[in-house]
């Protein structure tokens, strides 16, 4: 229990500490702000740690950090092949086709009244469909490859990707359209310079939004026909062979992909928004 009472001092110390670096104008640092959820997460590493060992937990249950990050180590090579055969090949493939199709939807929605009031309602019950349903249909159509993966991911990404694109397009008052008629604008024309750029923020929330389905859609997929590769794949073989480290080594795949995706994402919405309130400091 010596390792638990330990755990317990660090948790309420690491607590301390952030509430102390988060405290007035110490905390609007942008050093400070860096370090709080480092800090926060390492806290959450070595408490994990601790307990674990503490307790004497099971590998076959819940195995360290530091065993997991072993076994990611000595994997690298095979967990990169899942890596590029669910992310790169059916994620990501997937993300693109769902977002430049329900972009081009949205044009078109906004375009013609009578497609918005048509095909916006059915858009929230096909978002509402249970991928565990979908993924085996998605499979048995498209087979065991890559393909299978992205015609899931784009069936995820499409409809919540079309909402906020249709959003975004109508982000404008009347008084801005009102200007682009004076100057004598066609419709692609406020296309192009008015309603686009007004739309900006909603459709970069709807890519993080769609970016996070992207990796669950291609990951569960994966769970119900897959060659013999992919995070989804290593994931149910392991989990079927109690080997937990390796479980955990392919779910620190997925969600390192799943992050560094969002991030690169966040970093081009600030980029392209800067203008945006939600963006200045």
């Amino acid at each position: 229990m010596t390792l638990v009472a330990l755990a317990v001092a660090v948790w309420l110390g690491a607590w301390a500490l952030n509430a102390w670096l988060s405290a007035g104008e110490r905390g609007r640092s942008a050093p400070v702000r860096a370090a709080v959820p480092l800090i926060f997460g390492a806290t959450i590493l070595l408490v994990w740690e601790l307990v674990v060992r503490g307790l004497a937990v099971p590998l076959a249950i819940l195995p360290p950090p530091s065993r997991i990050a072993a076994t990611f180590a000595a994997n690298l090579p095979l967990l990169w092949g899942d890596f590029v055969q669910t992310i790169v090949r059916g994620a990501l493939s997937g993300l693109a086709i769902g977002v430049a199709a329900a972009l081009v939807v949205a044009v078109l929605v906004d375009r013609f009244d009578w497609l918005r009031r048509g095909l916006l309602p059915v858009a929230g019950f096909m978002a509402a469909l249970p991928i565990v349903g979908v993924a085996p249909i998605m499979v048995m159509w498209f087979g065991f490859g890559p393909a299978s993966k992205a015609a899931v991911v784009v069936l995820m990404v499409f409809f919540p990707m079309l909402v906020n694109a249709t959003a975004g397009l109508q982000d404008t008052t009347a008084m801005q359209r009102d200007l682009m008629r004076t100057y004598a604008a066609g419709y692609w024309q406020t296309l192009w310079r008015l309603r686009l750029p007004a739309a900006m923020p909603f459709l970069f929330n709807g890519l993080k939004i769609a970016s996070t389905l992207a990796m669950i859609g291609a990951i569960v997929a994966e769970f119900f026909g897959s060659p013999t590769q992919g995070v989804g794949f290593r994931i149910s073989a392991a989990n079927g062979a109690l080997q937990m480290d390796m479980v955990w080594s392919a779910i620190l795949v997925g969600a390192l992909a799943g992050s560094a995706i969002y991030g690169m994402i966040a970093l081009a919405e600030r980029a392209a928004t800067f203008w945006h309130p939600s963006q200045r400091r």
